[in-house]
């Protein structure tokens, strides 16, 4: 009975040794590295990869200390490496300690994601690789200026609404004249367009610039903050020649510069403060066109005209103002 008893307590021991060693490995990080081994299986944030401790010792990095035990290792009950990381980008930062190079996404954010891993892991190639993508990336954006054509308007609303920066609008319709033109109409209506390609390429990266050849409206800038339309400056009106109406063009390039820097107010949600709309509206400059029983958010947008004075108009209620110079 003594030596069954005696071996009964070797074999409870033995258990007792072997749950307590089981349970070290899920609780308890184990400090020899995992030289000893061939093939290594890890598990990063539940995304499972196989690969061999020579992969991972490539590069001077976070894997290669975890190797040669520079680094505490964490191994479950099933013999995983435990990583706690998200695993979504970790087959691309294996692929590149087996190859030395890998394709990375186009899409910056996802770019960024691949950088914060390789500099966690510390693969420096990694990390240079990804640093010449995104510089490149930058200088690619920097020298191209896309202006987006207003196709309809709910296209128009929706890009307005989401858009982070301020917009600039130009409605540029030369078919939609009822009268012909006079005779300098043409050219400033091509000053407009130039001036307008001058102002996207000078602030580019901060202003959205949207063209609208569609419109109502001959010739008309719009200017849009966090949503909403902060001013309009209408460069064309109706004239009297000697025997006949004629539509005039004209163009307001002082005036149409200066919405252009009030808009920048609007730049990353600084017009939202107490002051913002308050500096806005007190811009000194213009007449405006104010109409009666305009709503409160109407009032607050600035439709400026040239200085011309107000003749009858013959057509009916609603439609373009008659001016004369």
């Amino acid at each position: 009975m003594s030596a069954e008893a005696s071996a009964g307590s070797v074999a409870a021991a033995s258990i007792l040794a072997t749950q307590s060693s089981g349970h070290c490995s899920e609780e308890k990080g184990v400090g020899g590295g995992l030289a000893g081994s061939k093939y290594v299986k890890l598990n990063v944030g539940g995304s499972l990869h196989y690969t061999t401790v020579q992969t991972l010792s490539k590069e001077d990095s976070l894997l290669r200390s975890m190797c040669n035990g520079g680094a505490e290792v964490t191994i479950d009950s099933e013999g995983w490496v435990v990583l706690d990381r998200c695993g979504r980008h970790f087959g691309l930062v294996l692929n590149f300690m087996r190859d030395g190079s890998v394709p990375l996404p186009e899409s910056h954010r996802e770019l960024e994601e691949v950088l914060k891993e390789a500099q966690y892991y510390r693969v420096q190639g990694l990390v240079q690789h990804c640093t010449s993508a995104m510089q490149k990336q930058r200088d690619v954006y920097e020298g191209v200026c896309r202006i987006p054509m207003i196709t309809s308007t709910k296209e128009e609303q929706r890009m307005i609404n989401t858009c982070r920066k301020p917009v600039v609008k130009l409605q540029n319709n030369r078919g939609n004249n009822k009268y012909s033109y006079t005779s300098n109409s043409d050219d400033n209506l091509l000053k407009n367009i130039e001036l307008f390609d001058k102002l996207g390429l000078r602030f580019n990266g901060r202003v959205l610039f949207v063209k609208d050849v569609l419109g109502d409206e001959i010739c008309c800038w719009s200017f849009y903050g966090e949503g909403r339309k902060i001013a309009e400056v209408c460069c064309t009106s109706i004239v009297y020649a000697t025997e006949k109406k004629q539509t005039k063009v004209e163009f307001p390039e002082a005036r149409i510069f200066e919405e252009t820097l009030n808009i920048l107010i609007y730049e990353n949600g600084r017009g939202s403060g107490p002051g913002g709309v308050a500096l806005l509206e007190s811009s000194p400059g213009a007449s405006q066109s104010e109409e009666e029983g305009a709503s409160a958010g109407d009032r607050r947008v600035r439709r400026i005209h040239v200085r011309r004075h107000i003749m009858h108009d013959e057509r009916g209620h609603g439609q373009q103002t008659v001016y004369k110079d």
